[in-house]
């Protein structure tokens, strides 16, 4: 029985890969993970005897010039580093041997392990402002109810007390884990090894770093703002955790129409009503605007639909200083007929003016 065989290594390997090869043989052919199988069992104490033999710097060099295995008296414990051999750990402690070998071959930190910075989430509302607050600009009351740092911890998710014995390991240091007589012994994280805890888990927070509060806001909605429009609050939004910035927070804006005005863009549009009189002779009126009533000359001949275009009475920009316009539609309005009076004066207009109104239409059509 070559033991350099059974283990797979070459006679002049390190002792690293003699450890390697053998925790790679062990995963495999160890009782725990094969009960009841007799063959793996024997192969096994033949893969632990090589272990024990050549592991050893002078039983392995008897081995080579002799070829025998060392007496059993001469054999020193073999194992995994870490693995203790005097202590039975039953119950809830035990391990199953899948979570104890992965416990050997990763190194684990002993210290707390630094979890990453987290960026607060953003957060989202949609408000509704009037024509007039949008156009020329307003404060905005608003009630935000978010994640804040937890003021009890200060956003750390602990908290600084007296020095006790460090409660996962009963003071030792070491977290032991088992199945069967095969004990693995690691270091103690929430202690790092010192058996010793000077903080705890805020009891506010419960760990979380944050906590739900409801804030009041007074945002400033600048002159212009279209509907649809978004305002970014900076550092409105969630708190980040473990050291992370703070989400912000995106109010929608939804601009409420107004019973004369339309917008489109930085104009304003209006529809006034206008006389017949008025359109046929010309007139002075006068236009609703943003800054009060201002004086529109008609001129004569206006037709019904016929734009007129007042410049600098629209709109503030919300991008720079400029304003639109006020663009003002005329919408010709018949007068009520109702009196013979009137009729007659009609028909009198009628008589004087007999030029057909259709007569573009019909030279179209031909």
């Amino acid at each position: 029985m070559d033991f350099y065989i059974i283990l797979g290594v070459e006679r002049e390997a390190a002792p690293l890969d003699i450890k390697r090869a053998y925790k790679r043989l062990a995963r495999r052919y160890h009782p725990d993970i094969n009960p009841g199988d007799r063959l793996a069992a024997q192969q096994f104490r033949q893969i632990a005897e090589a272990y024990e033999t050549l592991i050893d710097p002078d039983r392995r060099r008897r081995y080579d010039s002799t070829g025998s295995a060392a007496t059993p008296a001469e054999a020193a414990p073999f194992g995994f580093e870490g693995f203790d051999f005097s202590v039975s750990v039953s119950g809830s402690a035990a391990s199953t041997f899948g979570d104890l070998f992965a416990d050997v071959f990763q190194q684990r930190d002993a210290r707390l392990e630094e979890r990453p910075a987290e960026r607060g989430s953003d957060l989202h509302q949609t408000v509704a402002i009037a024509f007039e607050a949008a156009v020329g600009g307003a404060q905005l009351p608003l009630t935000v109810t978010r994640q804040e740092h937890c003021r009890a911890c200060r956003g750390a998710g602990w908290q600084q007390v007296a020095e006790t014995r460090c409660l996962s390991c009963h003071g030792s240091g070491a977290l032991k884990s088992a199945r069967g007589h095969m004990v693995f012994s690691r270091t103690c994280a929430p202690c790092g090894g010192t058996g010793r805890q000077a903080r705890t888990r805020c009891a506010t927070c419960d760990g979380r770093q944050v906590d739900m509060r409801t804030e009041s806001l007074v945002i400033n909605v600048p002159a212009g703002l279209p509907d649809g429009a978004r305002i970014r609050v900076a550092g409105k939004g969630h708190a980040g955790r473990n050291g992370g910035e703070t989400g912000d927070l995106y109010i929608t804006v939804h601009v409420e129409a107004h019973p004369l005005f339309h917008r489109d863009g930085d104009d304003l549009h209006v529809t006034i009503p206008i006389a017949v009189h008025e359109a046929a002779l010309g007139a002075r009126i006068e236009v609703p605007s943003l800054d009060g009533p201002v004086r529109l000359r008609v001129p004569p001949g206006t037709q019904s639909g016929q734009r007129f275009r007042l410049r600098d009475r629209g709109v503030p920009s919300a991008r720079d200083a400029r304003r639109g316009d006020l663009v003002v539609e005329a919408r010709l309005v018949l007068p009520k007929v109702l009196d013979e009076r009137s009729k007659e004066l009609l028909r009198e207009f009628g008589r004087i003016n007999s030029e057909d109104v259709r007569k573009e239409l019909k030279s179209t059509k031909s």
